[in-house]
């Protein structure tokens, strides 16, 4: 029944979720708050449990050269050129630890700005998988949550956002998203116990 849904969890890295990492103290208060991680851990095992396609959306990982010589550099490609975020071969960029990809599970290409679309393959992966509903959740709300949610809905899938499921540097931010914007373009808005239950429901 869920082969046509796939789960995206995007940017899952240490310096988003993890003490030590270099966004932590600004992601701390809401990925503690939401308890960030057990519930991503909690849609991958439900979604791997019942059929649903995990793809890893991956932010670049940042090297010395990236952004040399750009014309336009948004504030995430100057944070990133600044701050070496998800430093490629660095432990802030890599997974978290309890959230890393197994067999079975996709890993699409690194999208350099907010998109999980854009410039990346995974348009490809979904539609050779005639996948056409997608569920949402990780990191930052209102960034690339957001903006792989917009530009989803724009190629024509359906999109689900998981509310407590996704984190941010604070509270804002998460209700801008969650509350504000993905409700005048999005499809559904669901928690991740009602995300576990359609599927528990769905596979009966």
């Amino acid at each position: 029944m869920f082969k046509n849904m796939a789960f995206l969890l995007v940017d899952p890295y240490n310096d988003f979720l993890s003490e030590g990492g270099k966004l932590w103290p600004l992601t701390q208060k809401t990925v503690v708050n939401v308890n960030l991680v057990a519930q991503l851990k909690t849609l991958l095992e439900e979604s791997r449990k019942h059929d649903v396609q995990v793809i890893f959306v991956p932010h670049k990982q940042s090297t010395s050269a990236d952004y040399l010589n750009w014309k336009y550099l948004s504030p995430t490609q100057q944070g990133s050129k600044k701050y070496m975020l998800f430093e490629k071969g660095s432990w802030g960029g890599e997974f978290h630890n309890e959230l890393v990809p197994i067999q079975g599970d996709i890993v699409a290409q690194n999208h350099w700005g907010g998109s999980g679309f854009a410039g990346t393959d995974l348009d490809l992966i979904l539609r050779m998988r005639h996948i056409d509903h997608l569920v949402i959740a990780g990191m930052r709300a209102n960034t690339c949550i957001d903006t792989t949610a917009r530009y989803a809905v724009e190629l024509g899938y359906h999109v689900t956002l998981i509310s407590d499921a996704v984190a941010g540097f604070n509270n804002e931010e998460i209700d801008a998203t969650v509350r504000i914007n993905f409700p005048s373009y999005g499809h559904a808005v669901t928690t991740v116990a009602e995300f576990v239950a359609t599927l528990s429901m769905g596979s009966k």
